[in-house]
């Protein structure tokens, strides 16, 4: 069975409706959710980025449903703030919480003042990060002096366990090197072959754990309306890797995409009127080896699609089995 999940988009969605947001996901049948961790929009016509950590608390009080973030430690947060973050959540939720961590995105970082380091670099402090979060988490006092320093720091309030630390990555390299580390692997939607890629990567180098993907598609009771929501909202989606990471505001990533067409769109993005051809393009996603699936619909009005997926597409997407 897979599991699958609401996506909580923080970047198009004010805080207190992306709550609503996530009860009716709850009340319709998904079976998780998780949210994104940024401090800026991808583009300023979606105008929203709610503090995920605060978010979270209530989230996850107001409803039952077991909850993932992707956050980034090492710049805009110290790894110790996010081992603490981790802690009171697992602590209060028990076994329903899980981080995944990633090395960030210039857009959100760049606000501390400090330099945006080198791919090679984030991905180190990355790493340097995991380590520590890890031994704060298993209840030491920690001091570190690396990319990252730490200063006889201690977490207090420590849950029965520690939740899974995963790793979110979207090449296979990030995927084989985070096989070292990670407790389960979270990517997004990219062309069948890529997906194998990574996930033969990660498994190739004895990547344990689940296997997560998350989808961006686009829905609406016309072909039409569902590509233009595509097109205003998520038409980001083609700034790819490496250079999602290293824009610095959103203005740029408008710019970058001021002509782009709701066909190129919709070559980043699920884009369909009907929800089964959306639960047959699911399957096949999840047929290549991924144990959850979180769906993001891309548009702002959450609550249709809420209701039309809960009944028609994620009863039988659980029923789909990785490979």
């Amino acid at each position: 069975m897979t599991l699958v999940g609401f996506h909580a988009s923080h970047e198009q969605i004010p805080p207190a409706a992306l709550l609503r947001a996530v009860q009716r996901a709850e009340k319709s049948g998904f079976q998780a959710a998780m949210c994104s961790d940024h401090l800026a929009p991808w583009g300023l016509r979606q105008g929203e980025s709610g503090h995920a950590w605060a978010w979270l608390g209530a989230a996850m009080q107001a409803t039952g449903l077991p909850f993932g973030v992707v956050t980034a430690p090492g710049q805009r947060y110290h790894p110790v703030v996010v081992a603490q973050a981790i802690a009171t959540l697992e602590s209060m939720f028990p076994d329903r919480f899980w981080p995944a961590i990633g090395s960030g995105e210039a857009m959100n970082e760049h606000v501390t003042g400090e330099p945006w380091p080198a791919k090679e670099t984030r991905d180190a402090r990355l790493v340097e990060c995991v380590d520590v979060m890890r031994r704060l988490l298993a209840g030491e006092e920690v001091t570190h002096d690396g990319l990252v320093s730490v200063d006889r720091a201690r977490v207090w309030s420590l849950p029965a366990s520690p939740p899974p630390l995963i790793a979110a990555a979207v090449s296979p390299e990030k995927a084989r090197s985070a096989a070292a580390w990670a407790d389960g692997l979270i990517t997004v939607k990219q062309d069948t072959e890529a997906l194998r890629r990574v996930i033969d990567a990660y498994r190739d180098a004895g990547g344990r754990g689940p296997l997560t993907l998350q989808v961006h598609l686009s829905w609406a009771p016309t072909t039409d309306e569902a590509l233009a929501i595509a097109h205003d909202q998520w038409r980001n989606g083609l700034v790819g890797p490496p250079d999602c990471w290293d824009i610095p505001t959103p203005q740029e990533f408008d710019a970058r995409t001021a002509d782009a067409s709701p066909e190129q769109v919709a070559e980043t993005v699920l884009v369909a009127h009907d929800p089964a051809e959306h639960l047959d393009r699911l399957v096949e996603l999840v047929e290549l080896g991924f144990d959850r699936v979180f769906l993001h619909h891309v548009g702002r009005d959450q609550d249709a699609f809420i209701d039309v997926f809960g009944e028609r597409v994620v009863p039988e997407l659980s029923k789909a089995r990785p490979s």
